[in-house]
């Protein structure tokens, strides 16, 4: 899996390492990046994560195309998730904490 952002040539800071300095710097100098990104992308709320990534990059292409002295991209791999390892570690936590047999005690709450 691949992460994509952008940001200013100008801007040392790189987001993925230290989101909240990159963001100071970029505000700073009056880019507002992430609310210009954020009115071009869709919620992920309403549509599919994965598309609304492949949007964001579109536009962070056409971004870094059309203003190359002010934009660049920034690319990094992120390894997929073990998501057996996951479940087996939420199986093995739910089971070693939750006894059926154990009892509320309401004596405290009347």
């Amino acid at each position: 899996m691949r992460e994509v952002m952008i940001t200013t040539v100008d801007n040392p800071v790189n987001p993925f390492d230290d989101f909240e300095q990159w963001y100071q710097i970029d505000m700073l100098k009056g880019y507002n990046t992430c609310a210009f990104l954020a009115r071009q992308v869709p919620q992920a709320d309403s549509l599919p994560e994965s598309y609304c990534e492949r949007i964001k990059e579109q536009v962070i292409d056409r971004w870094v195309k059309m203003m190359p002295q002010t934009y660049k991209k920034l690319v990094r791999d992120v390894p997929e998730p073990d998501y057996d390892a996951i479940i087996k570690a939420e199986e093995a936590y739910s089971d070693s904490t939750i006894d059926d047999d154990d009892e509320i005690d309401d004596s405290d709450t009347e």
